[in-house]
Order: C-alpha cells, then sequence, then structure tokens
C-alpha cells in the first residue's frame, strides 16, 4: 500500500517533496492585519501552507477557569475574554482564505471541538489537524472523519496505546500522522526524532510528519532525513511579541532557512543506491589505483 495522502493539490508521502507548514496558531494575536502579514511571509518563505487554530471558548473553556484574571495587551481580562479575543469571526476566515487563494497558498486550520468543524466546513477546508490535546476526544475524531477530509494527527503528550487508540477510531485512510513533544519550547533531548521511523513501522500505509517546538532549525532538518513527509513549525513575525508560542516560533527569515535547508537535505538524500556519478570520473582516472 502506497504511503501518501493528497492534500489540495499536493501528494505527501514517501518519494514526494517533504510539505512544509508554517504555524500561525494564535501567535496573531486576534488580529487579522498581523495574521496576513504572517501569511504573506509564510508564501515569502517558500513555505507550502499556513495554518491556524479555530476553538469554540464556551466549549473548550473549562468552567473553573472563565473567570480567572490573565495580564494581556489588552488589560486585564478574564482568560475567558482573552481567548474569545484571539479567535476569528465568520468575515474574518473569509478575508483569510480570499487572501491566501490570492497568494497561491494552502491554509487550514486544527479544530478544537465538534462546533468549530461545523464552523469551518463553511470554507470547504483541505484536510483538518488534530492537535495533540485532542488525540483522546474521540467524539470530535469521529467528527472530523464523518467530513471525508484528509487529516493530519498530532502525537505530543501521548502514549504509543493512544496513538493506536485514536488511530483505531478514524482508520488510516487519508491520515497523516505526526510526532511531536509539547513542551514550548522543547528540549532537544526530549524531541526523540527515532520516534519518525518507529511510528514509520508502526503505522505502514500513513506518511509520518514532524511538528517541531524547539528552538532552532537543525533537528527539524534531521527529521526529514530520518522521513517525515511533512515538517510543522511555528512562524511569528518576532519572537519578543506577546503570547505563549511566541518564543517556540520561527521569524520568517528562519522559516526561508528552515524551507532550503529542508530542500537541499532532500537532495543529497539520494536514492540509496551506490553509482559513479560523472563528477567523480575525472578523479577516478587520476587517482584510483588497482592491485591484487
Amino acid at each position: 500500500m502506497a504511503r501518501e495522502v493528497k492534500i489540495g493539490n499536493r501528494m505527501i508521502g514517501d518519494g514526494y517533496p517533504c510539505y512544509i507548514v508554517a504555524e500561525i496558531g494564535i501567535n496573531h494575536n486576534g488580529d487579522l492585519d498581523i495574521a496576513k502579514d504572517m501569511i504573506l511571509s509564510a508564501k515569502e518563505t517558500g513555505a507550502d501552507a499556513v495554518k491556524l487554530q479555530k476553538r469554540t471558548p464556551e466549549i473548550c473553556v473549562p468552567k473553573e477557569q472563565r473567570d480567572l484574571m490573565r495580564e494581556t495587551p489588552w488589560g486585564y481580562i478574564t482568560y475567558m475574554a482573552y481567548r474569545e479575543h484571539v479567535e476569528f469571526s465568520k468575515e474574518a476566515y473569509q478575508e483569510i482564505d480570499r487572501y491566501c487563494k490570492e497568494l497561491g497558498i494552502d491554509w487550514f486550520v486544527s479544530v478544537w471541538d465538534e462546533g468549530a468543524v461545523d464552523f469551518m466546513e463553511q470554507f470547504d477546508p483541505i484536510c483538518y489537524k488534530i492537535a495533540s490535546a485532542s488525540l483522546t476526544d474521540h467524539s470530535l475524531l469521529r467528527k472530523i472523519r464523518a467530513t471525508g477530509r484528509p487529516m493530519i494527527l498530532s502525537t505530543g503528550m501521548s502514549t504509543g496505546e493512544q496513538i493506536k487508540d485514536a488511530v483505531g477510531v478514524i482508520g488510516t485512510q487519508d491520515l497523516i500522522v505526526t510526532h511531536a513533544t509539547s513542551a514550548y519550547p522543547c528540549d532537544p533531548a526530549e524531541l526523540n526524532l527515532r520516534m519518525i521511523p518507529t511510528l514509520k513501522e508502526q503505522y505502514p500505509s500513513c506518511p509520518i510528519g514532524y511538528s517541531g517546538h524547539e528552538v532552532g532549525l537543525v533537528t527539524s532538518v534531521v527529521a526529514v532525513s530520518l522521513g517525515a513527509c511533512l515538517v510543522e513549525r511555528h512562524i511569528t513575525l518576532d519572537r519578543a511579541m506577546w503570547g505563549s508560542d511566541q518564543s517556540a516560533s520561527v521569524e520568517p527569515q528562519g522559516i526561508e532557512r528552515l524551507v532550503k535547508y529542508i530542500r537541499v537535505t532532500e537532495q543529497a538524500l539520494g536514492d540509496g543506491v551506490k553509482q559513479v556519478y560523472e563528477s567523480e570520473k575525472s578523479s577516478l582516472s587520476k587517482l584510483r589505483r588497482f592491485s591484487q
């Protein structure tokens, strides 16, 4: 069985170019102009897609947390008010949809509740991302699977058994599984990149990706060398911006370097078949010695 999934107009899987996702998340802080600046920056870096997050605060925010006070750029407000502030309206998503199509970059979201799925369906999304936090929300998994759209399952803060259960709920059809460690930023010692070939062995029909939250770029490139077909990193305009994910994000010039390093790595990996290249033949004729 081929290890490949089609998302939009792109095939993702072994033998195809790595699909590079710039995760905006909520780094836009509820400002549509900032989100559009991030989308433009992602396009200019060569990323294939941007991703946002969609929640229904009334569903996702636990009751005991709603009235907790929080210092924000918009004043000292409740946690519920903060969560509502960073959610985009239908009109904002219409503009994001229009702008991404104008630029020619894919976009999709991670949906955190069933209402968010219903909301996003009006935009005919190319796929859905399942956040690590939602991996054990089997009702949500079934809701997303019922849309018939490709799915990307993130596996941070999950056991192998929990991942197996989630895949059992949604099946492997049109499923990409991404390795992740849900720490922001993540210590390199906890990245455990060898899980990428482990997941490839465990789910032989699913492309395996990597969702990184570390500081720096090297380890995300190593993930590609280990078989990641999709790489997702958070993007920000400035890591000094306010927000919980900013410190684990990458500024546009960093995303641009990441794209370049991944494309070079893909070329360098080759096909695993030993051959003598034309570029070697001059040295071969000058330097090779034979003896019995």
